[in-house]
């Protein structure tokens, strides 16, 4: 008998459970109790994979409470599963059908369990992610203070001093956790001993992409988004584009990128190669992020620091 596979669609206040192949449709509370009957029902079962759906948070203690208990556990992308399900023609959207439709892409697609952040991991994340917000909330004051009028100024300037201030406060919060800590400040270490690595970029990588130094190039590069895609259909060769991946990854990488192809040696003769070779300017630097990228994977796969040879 093939091994069970589970979707399970989370809602506020309940789980949806679809079980496949056997198509038996379980539902519990979203609360201790439910995530108690969840497993027990799921242990006898030694499913060969389990997924939820990312909605904003409310998956992560169903996920955590698989992954504690043993089980394999992944979380999908919501766009890919409503693409899929449009593919087989469910446009209807309901708890129960989300369940089957997860259970169905898992079986189709069988993503890689990988292991989720652990509490710290996960606390450091929230701080890189508030520090994201406090400084797009600076840039959006600083947008409204070209055109407003004198009186607001003055409050507009009184609300960026005091997020700037807040901005100070995150990231010595950071700093203290990355130095706290051995294991991450020899990660933070070795990740700003590459030339065009800061300590924004560096703490970046570490919140987003924990998987870093532990997958290949190119699994890493698909995370980051920097995994180019093919487009071709007979005769017909269209441009190669990136795409999808986690989007504050790849916006820390090209940051990092842009530097690195004036100030890292390596990188910077590898970017004039490829401009030489008629590549376009944009080309070469997502090229440069991407091998910045793998640079960076190696260096903390090996646990050696930047070696310009």
């Amino acid at each position: 008998m093939d091994a069970s596979i589970i979707g399970i669609g989370v809602a506020k206040d309940r789980l949806d459970i679809h079980i496949r192949p056997d198509g038996r449709a379980v539902a519990v509370p979203r609360d201790a109790d439910g995530l108690a009957s969840l497993l027990a029902l799921l242990r006898p079962l030694a499913p060969s994979l389990a997924g939820v759906e990312a909605t904003g948070g409310f998956e992560t203690v169903v996920a955590a409470a698989l992954a504690g208990a043993g089980l394999p556990v992944v979380v999908v992308n919501p766009a890919q599963l409503r693409a899929f399900a449009n593919a087989l023609g469910k446009r209807a959207k309901t708890d129960p059908i989300d369940a089957a439709v997860i259970a169905h892409f898992l079986a189709a697609t069988r993503p890689e369990p990988r292991p989720l952040p652990d509490a710290d991991t996960q606390a450091f994340a929230d701080l890189v992610a508030r520090r994201r917000q406090i400084i797009a909330m600076i840039a959006a004051e600083a947008q409204r203070e070209r055109r407003a009028a004198p009186r607001i100024r003055k409050s507009i300037a009184r609300l960026r001093r005091a997020l700037e201030k807040e901005l100070q406060s995150l990231d010595q919060d950071l700093d203290e956790t990355v130095r706290g800590s051995p294991i991450w400040r020899e990660r933070d270490d070795l990740l700003a001993s590459v030339p065009g690595i800061g300590p924004t970029i560096a703490r970046t990588l570490l919140a987003e992409l924990p998987e870093l130094g532990r997958l290949d190039r190119r699994q890493i590069a698909a995370l980051g988004g920097l995994a180019p895609w093919t487009r071709q259909s007979g005769q017909w060769r269209g441009k190669s584009m990136i795409g999808g991946g986690r989007k504050t990854v790849r916006s820390a990488l090209f940051l990092g990128a842009m530097v690195a192809a004036r100030h890292n040696p390596v990188l910077r003769a590898f970017r004039n190669r490829l401009v030489a070779a008629g590549k376009p300017k944009l080309v070469a630097l997502i090229a440069v992020a991407r091998k910045l990228l793998t640079i960076l994977n190696a260096i903390l796969r090996e646990q050696k620091p930047w070696q310009p040879a």
